[in-house]
């Protein structure tokens, strides 16, 4: 790691910021289409934040400022997002395009993705899309104790977040094809816990010598310490189709980061149990049956009770209840998973594209009074 990469950032501790991968569609069928650069050439500057390419040229990235809450977050989210669709696109939120082939999707022609490529292979050649959300620490020390205590939470919030049923025009059985997919990458699972931030650089700089990458953004973990930034990024969900998911399950993060942040640190679980817990996640969304912190299977539903009581207080504090209750909403509705196949229905491809279009198209349109 470079000197700067080796002090943690300074930043306003528990602020907000949030990171949206989209596909570039055909806004009339919702075919992938390979415009990604084309959107950027014909967007301009956004009055706020950033649009970027992505490992595809079929994907962009959209990237919040820092922001002092969840509505402030997902408000610019959806300025973004109604600023691409203005340069005549379509554009898809879910972890997995539900009809893309193999090879549809071309690489982004920069160094970094053309490296990318050729460490993953075929392993990348299905694109896939999340939504990552960081939260500011105010220290590094803060920062390791914030991400040790959330990797317990990381198998709940992947069934809150799961919104890729299909994938290569067929239902693969999950919740979250992208996560089946980002198994096939390296340094994409669970991490370990760390002792401290001085654990964290030496263990971090050995994976980076013995992967033979550039530097640690290219540890894909489901969660990481953000030494640039000064943030703990959240990288285990997939992207959503609403706004209103988006603000609930962001709400979920920055309440936890919180939470932890005062909570008195305990043992998390054995990367064996997280792993299992994260694939059940991954299979069975909302739907899924979790080890509790006795190793116990209960239902997402009793988890996420226990979890939105505790974490409400903190909330409270950062403005974003309301936010947070939208949970229960994502749960009556299936999750983005159980969106996804209400609207495939009887077997209608079409239909699905249509509607994950017009709520790519829906979601600028209000989430300041939607929170």
């Amino acid at each position: 790691m470079t000197d700067d990469e080796q002090h943690f950032g300074e930043g306003e501790p528990f602020s907000l910021g949030l990171e949206e991968e989209l596909f570039v569609v055909d806004p009339d069928d919702g075919r992938l289409i390979n415009a990604g650069g084309d959107v950027l050439e014909r967007l301009g500057e956004p009055a706020r934040g950033e649009v970027k390419n992505e490992l595809h040229r079929s994907q962009i990235e959209l990237i919040t400022g820092v922001c002092a809450s969840v509505e402030d977050a997902v408000a610019e989210l959806c300025e973004l997002r109604a600023a691409v669709l203005a340069t005549g696109v379509g554009l898809i939120a879910s972890g997995t395009h539900p009809t893309a082939r193999e090879g549809d999707s071309i690489i982004t022609p920069k160094p970094r993705y053309e490296r990318i490529n050729d460490l993953l292979g075929d392993a990348g050649a299905t694109p896939v899309c999340a939504l990552h959300i960081h939260v500011g620490m105010p220290d590094a020390e803060t920062a390791i104790r914030v991400f040790n205590g959330l990797r317990r939470y990381l198998p709940l919030l992947e069934a809150l977040g799961a919104n890729s049923p299909y994938r290569h025009s067929r239902d693969t059985g999950l919740a979250s094809a992208r996560e089946l997919t980002l198994r096939s990458w390296p340094r994409s699972g669970v991490p370990r816990e760390m002792a401290d931030f001085d654990d964290f650089i030496r263990s971090t700089e050995l994976l980076t010598r013995v992967a033979d990458v550039p530097d640690y953004t290219f540890h894909w973990w489901k969660m990481r310490p953000h030494p640039r930034l000064g943030t703990v990024e959240i990288r285990a969900l997939d992207t959503q189709a609403s706004a209103q998911h988006t603000a609930a399950v962001a709400a979920a993060v920055h309440a936890l980061a919180r939470h932890e942040a005062q909570a008195d640190p305990v043992p998390g679980p054995v990367l064996e149990i997280l792993d299992e817990a994260s694939f059940r996640a991954g299979r069975d969304g909302v739907g899924a049956t979790l080890p509790d912190d006795e190793g116990r299977l209960r239902p997402v539903a009793e988890l996420l009770e226990e979890l939105v009581e505790r974490i409400r207080p903190a909330a409270r504090e950062l403005r974003c209840e309301r936010h947070l209750d939208g949970l229960t909403a994502l749960l009556e509705a299936g999750g983005g998973a159980g969106v996804q196949r209400a609207a495939y229905g009887e077997g209608d491809f079409e239909a699905l594209l249509r509607t994950l279009v017009a709520d790519g198209c829906r979601a600028p349109a209000g989430e300041r009074s939607a929170g």
